[in-house]
């Protein structure tokens, strides 16, 4: 919990730290989400279909180049009940941007699981993310993204090895 409370405060003062000129907003999205496992499971392995939905704020580094700090809830895991996973997710992505309309970005994500928290999944989740966007007007956009666990869901003592991954679609509205 206080790894969660001093990442969570690094983000809310690097927010704060840089230009009061940044864009804030909201963006919802659909999740296809499954688990890899190491070795296979005994259990059916299929995708689950989720949701996220999120807040973030977007800052300017330079003129091609933004940082994106974000909190959202997002629904992972795969479709056999027992190993459904929610989050609340900080991703932090930095963004490259290609003209007004096209943005590519990626950076690290941290994640704390809800719900129980004496099971044998592990609290906190660490990933990488990845994605494109592309703004259909000034204000509102859609964008894809992809992330991979770095991090073994599971407790120690479970016996097997399973990694997040996850697709996003989503569409947002800057402002």
């Amino acid at each position: 919990m206080k790894k969660t409370i001093l990442l969570l405060a690094f983000v809310i003062f690097s927010t704060y730290s840089f230009s009061q000129d940044g864009m804030y907003g909201v963006r919802a999205g659909l999740n296809i989400s499954n688990l890899d496992f190491e070795p296979s499971p005994p259990i059916s392995n299929e995708h689950r279909n989720g949701f996220a939905i999120g807040f973030f704020a977007e800052y300017d580094l330079c003129e091609t180049i933004g940082i994106a700090p974000e909190i959202q809830f997002s629904a992972e895991g795969a479709k056999e009940k027992d190993i459904r996973l929610d989050y609340i997710q900080i991703p932090i992505l930095f963004k490259y941007r290609f003209g007004e309309r096209f943005s590519l970005g990626a950076g690290p994500m941290a994640g704390v699981k809800v719900w129980e928290h004496k099971d044998s999944f592990k609290n906190f989740a660490f990933s990488m993310v990845g994605g494109l966007e592309f703004f259909i007007t000034g204000d509102i956009f859609i964008d894809a993204r992809y992330h991979y666990g770095f991090t073994n869901i599971f407790d120690d003592e479970v016996g097997f090895e399973a990694k997040n991954s996850n697709l996003q679609i989503g569409i947002g509205v800057k402002m």
